[in-house]
């Protein structure tokens, strides 16, 4: 399956935890090109899991993202992103630049996200949180189509990581 993402855009990673968004983006994208809100609690809150960091780990990924499209560089959300507010703040800043904003959302069934979640190495989110997710990820699903993306990519199945191809279009 071939991706075809703009150079420059934003690229919203959408799912529940455990769907594979942060394997996805580590295997598919620079390093440098990834804005992690696990990553940036970690470094506030020396803990990926401490919501309580939640608010200051969003604030400083809007101010990195902001300098990031100012200079037109693409950009990868590795969040949920399954708030619709959350998605529209994206999509704003994006636009602010004239920068297209494409949307992959990890569609899996709910038994997957919580089987992965299990099997992940580094940290596990409540399995309740997980299912929560996965109940409102029906609503984003819904709602994606029409926010507004340049391009919009459903993965159902979990991702083969060879199999992706990400194509960087240069605009």
């Amino acid at each position: 399956m071939k991706l075809s993402i703009p150079d420059p855009s934003l690229v919203l990673l959408v799912g529940p935890s455990g769907a594979g968004k942060s394997t996805f983006a580590q295997t598919h994208f620079r390093p440098t090109e990834i804005l992690s809100s696990d990553g940036l609690r970690a470094v506030l809150a020396g803990d990926a899991n401490d919501q309580a960091a939640s608010g200051e780990a969003f604030h400083v990924l809007a101010l990195l993202l902001n300098g990031r499209l100012k200079r037109r560089l693409l950009t990868v959300i590795d969040a949920t992103n399954l708030r619709d507010t959350s998605r529209r703040r994206w999509l704003g800043q994006a636009a602010r630049y004239g920068i297209p904003t494409v949307a992959i959302s990890f569609d899996l069934a709910d038994r997957l996200f919580e089987e992965h979640n299990v099997l992940r190495p580094d940290r596990q989110v409540e399995t309740d949180v997980v299912r929560h997710q996965a109940d409102r990820m029906e609503a984003a699903m819904a709602a994606l189509p029409g926010e507004g993306y340049s391009q919009m990519y459903v993965l159902r199945e979990p991702p083969a990581l060879g199999e992706i191809e990400i194509v960087r279009i240069r605009g």
